[in-house]
């Protein structure tokens, strides 16, 4: 539900920023500029016939979300997302007027999108660009006109409880489920904890001397927006966030071997919840998915899901990406994985980071 997310109804103005057209055109024209042609590949993604979506390389690049800094950097430009909104007027019947309203702004303030020119000329994009906190998620529409609409190239869409359809987005470091069902992270964060490091005799040294001895708010302030650091590091946010734009062509494999795997668990021990349920178990059934080139699992479906090795080997991709990734992209929450690697194998990984977690002034994210 949308009232989870604390800070996702805005109620001062959005801080705007000044519309860079050359910005989005260097941006924004890689991916939108291509001819009406036959649909893309679009990984599953099943788009009616006509949605601009189907032409669009890379839809879920848009918004835009990029960093943000002033030259100088000004205090507190760490914690904060540029946000560039961007459509073609080709998408929207030629309007005279299109504006933005979200959750970012008291939901119904609107902000004008602009006309995108060069050299003085119009470019057929309309584009705004505004200041929004990290650590968020939040729902948009564009008025056309005077007119809701949802974004015609955002794939990433929400519906209320009142039943209307939003476009979403989300800021950097946002710890919202957005793909997964809370049972669904629950269950891959064990599967997580099978795969890491932090398991072994170096990775319980590596917790015990830098987590575990912290008391909570502490902790709470080292380590923002994590799962329990001792099971993924927050690989489940980093799985979850790219399953809803880069890794969309995936989420299907997700949902079915999930459901089949939480079958299989309670089957297995009907009297135990699937993510309380021992380490034992997990660490048989995670053989049994790699052993031999599709897994031999006792009672798998293979007729509903061929493959369970190859599920396991995703799920171990994501999770190494996401535990040892930048800690932007929802991952490697506090640069914990950065910590755990730097305490096997000594380097300077804050001399590469800008704060708040490194100290590098002029690398910014």
């Amino acid at each position: 539900m949308l009232v989870r997310q604390k800070c996702i109804f805005a109620m001062a103005s959005i801080p705007l920023v000044k519309l860079s057209e050359i910005y989005v055109l260097n941006v924004a024209t890689k991916h939108l500029a291509r001819e009406i042609l036959p649909a893309r590949n679009t990984y599953g993604d099943a788009f009616p016939a006509g949605d601009p979506r189907g032409q669009i390389s890379e839809a879920w690049r848009f918004p835009i979300i990029d960093r943000y800094a002033n030259t100088p950097s000004l205090a507190g430009d760490e914690q904060l997302n540029k946000v560039t909104f961007v459509v073609r007027d080709s998408d929207l019947g030629g309007p005279k007027e299109v504006a933005v309203i979200g959750s970012f702004a008291g939901l119904y303030e609107q902000i004008p999108l602009q006309p995108v020119l060069f050299m003085g000329e119009p470019t057929g994009f309309r584009a705004c660009s505004l200041l929004v906190p990290k650590q968020q998620l939040h729902i948009y529409r564009f008025m056309v006109d005077g007119q809701p609409r949802i974004d015609p190239i955002n794939p990433q869409q929400r519906q209320l409880d009142n039943g209307s359809v939003w476009s979403l987005f989300f800021t950097e470091a946002c710890s919202e489920l957005i793909t997964f069902q809370p049972w669904e992270a629950r269950l891959l964060a064990r599967l997580t904890e099978q795969i890491l490091p932090f398991r072994t005799g170096d990775g319980e040294q590596f917790l015990k001397n830098h987590v575990n001895f912290l008391d909570r708010q502490t902790a709470a302030n080292r380590f923002p927006l994590s799962y329990r650091l001792d099971n993924s590091v927050g690989a489940v946010n980093f799985i979850d966030k790219i399953l809803s734009r880069e890794e969309r062509h995936h989420r299907s494999n997700y949902r079915i071997c999930l459901g089949i795997i939480d079958t299989l668990l309670r089957e297995r021990n009907s009297f135990v919840d699937t993510h309380l349920m021992s380490r034992e178990m997990y660490a048989e059934l995670y053989e049994q998915m790699l052993s031999g080139p599709d897994g031999t699992v006792p009672g798998w479906p293979y007729g509903e899901y061929g493959r369970p090795r190859f599920f396991m080997e995703l799920v171990r991709r994501h999770t190494y990406t996401g535990a040892f990734s930048h800690p932007k992209y929802g991952g490697n929450a506090g640069a914990a994985g950065w910590q755990f690697l730097a305490s096997r194998y000594p380097f300077d990984w804050q001399a590469a980071l800008e704060a708040p977690l490194g100290r590098n002034t002029d690398y910014r994210g």
